[in-house]
């Protein structure tokens, strides 16, 4: 049984990164919402829990509360920021709102030794909160206070229930690891979560659930769908029929790519040219959501085509990842603002014949590679930049027309040809073209135009939930500014944006 960590979701920004940083010390965390019941928790056999920050004050009327049952687990409790205040209101303690509010960089020191606190001597943190502890609960004691004076840390050590002000799960916090180690240590953790564990556990939960019957995996020559369909066949084998869809929306030459990459593997791979389906479907349509929603409809409408044709097949497997729950607002995060609908989570119809299976749904990008290289899976595959599924339609903005199409094509070929023969490119998470619904006025040959405008787009991130615009060198931009509008014509303007994640997101729809 593998080791787990539930943090519940208070709505903070940072929420994400808790159990990211409990992954990295290496044991599994999940993420459920702060008023999950009781029987989820008990089949889960948590051995810690974390109350997450968020944006509320405990005496807020709508303010989240703390689930009833949480003393009842019997486990120990890490309270976040709000989750600290949350617990001190409980248990008796009074929070009163801050005559001096700490936001961004701070400092704490500690009041005194503690089992939360070994190895660790204090120094800068991250703060983010308009509401103060300034009286701990009966049994609590005050561990550490902030520059400001504000209780910092509390705990009592024989409930095993604890809290901090700061937010130790982002980088700002140096110690903050160090931190959440001597949580999982009182919490009786062996740190022994590992890909090969997370395989072996999902191997049996897949034959368990898919048992002799046979499924259909949507892929796409991507990381995501290429490991989740390795992972799947190490479970059933050739019942399982990998179907790799050309919606008329990928890059140039990539339908033919594509299908020499995964004819590297042994997965019953079916190709099938739906682009006039997408095409159809899309014809006229301008709003983003409404173009993720219709891909999503209509991948789902062709894959139950193809299972028919195959016969008996109920299951389908799909690559989505933990970022693409978190930025569509499932369930799984009721707290959390939707940032845009996956066409693979949000995006999917609600009524289907296909029983879904979902193998990495709580892994990050980062994981799923590492989970990737366990299965074998050679490392061009795994290193492939993300493309996503609705392909160039969040690339295009405004109505798909295939004139638009094919321009965006040839701007974006010269983008990653030029790109990739750069150092920078080593360094990339994706760099791609998008087409904007807009002309301008140029001059070329003496003669005025009045053509396309073309956006690049190049990024750094580890994981993709947030991202750095990149800061390509000069001769690079330059040739490929140079190359679109000397080559591709019906361009006559390229612009770079240099916007980080957040605000923006690293696709422009």
């Amino acid at each position: 049984m593998i080791e787990t960590i539930l943090v519940l979701d208070y709505g903070s920004q940072f929420n994400q990164l808790i159990c990211r940083r409990i992954r990295e010390i290496g044991v599994y965390s999940e993420l459920l919402p702060h008023d999950v019941s009781f029987e989820k928790i008990k089949s889960m056999n948590p051995k810690g829990i974390i109350l997450s920050g968020g944006p509320a004050s405990v005496y807020d009327k709508k303010a989240p509360k703390l689930p009833p049952w949480i003393f009842d687990a019997r486990v120990p409790v890490l309270g976040i920021c709000y989750g600290m205040q949350l617990l001190t209101k409980m248990l008796g303690g009074t929070v009163t709102a801050s005559k001096r509010h700490e936001y961004g960089l701070s400092q704490i020191s500690l009041t005194m030794d503690s089992p939360l606190f070994h190895g660790i001597h204090g120094g800068n943190c991250w703060m983010s909160h308009g509401d103060d502890v300034t009286t701990a609960p009966p049994g609590f004691v005050v561990w550490a206070k902030s520059v400001s004076g504000a209780v910092a840390a509390i705990g009592d050590e024989a409930k095993k229930i604890f809290a901090v002000q700061f937010h130790p799960e982002v980088s700002h916090t140096p110690f903050g690891s160090e931190l959440l180690k001597n949580f999982l240590k009182l919490c009786g953790c062996h740190f022994s979560w590992t890909m090969k564990t997370f395989i072996e556990e999902t191997v049996k939960s897949l034959e368990a659930k898919i048992g002799g019957q046979k499924a259909i995996c949507g892929v796409s020559g991507g990381v995501d769908s290429t490991v989740a369909a390795a992972l799947v066949s190490k479970a059933i084998g050739k019942n399982l029929h990998s179907v790799f869809v050309d919606n008329g929306l990928l890059r140039q030459n990539e339908r033919q790519e594509v299908r020499t990459l995964l004819s590297q593997f042994p997965m019953n791979l079916h190709v099938i040219d739906a682009t006039q389906d997408f095409l159809g479907a899309l014809r006229g349509v301008i709003d983003p959501e409404r173009k993720r929603k219709i891909i999503g409809k209509t991948f789902i409408r062709i894959f139950e085509k193809k299972a028919r044709q195959l016969k008996n097949i109920d299951f389908l497997v799909q690559g989505t990842l933990y970022p693409d729950v978190i930025e569509s607002a499932t369930s799984e995060s009721k707290l959390a603002s939707k940032i845009k609908t996956h066409h693979n989570v949000g995006g999917l119809p609600k009524k289907m014949r296909f029983k879904l299976i979902e193998p990495l749904r709580h892994l990050f990008k980062d994981e799923v590679r590492k989970l990737g290289a366990e299965l074998g899976i050679p490392s061009p595959a795994l290193m492939r930049q993300p493309f996503p599924g609705p392909g160039l339609a969040v690339r295009i903005l405004g109505d798909i027309k295939k004139e638009r199409l094919d321009l965006l094509r040839r701007a974006d070929s010269i983008v990653r040809e030029e790109i990739l023969k750069s150092p920078a490119a080593l360094s990339l998470w994706q760099f791609f073209a998008v087409l904007l619904p807009l002309k301008t006025v140029g001059v070329m040959g003496d003669g005025r135009t009045y053509q396309n405008v073309v956006a690049l787009r190049a990024v750094e991130s580890a994981d993709g939930m947030t991202a750095d615009w990149a800061r390509l060198p000069w001769d690079v931009l330059t040739r490929v500014s140079s190359r679109i509008v000397s080559e591709v014509r019906g361009i006559n303007r390229v612009v770079y944006d240099i916007t980080s994640k957040p605000p923006a997101t690293i696709e422009w729809e």
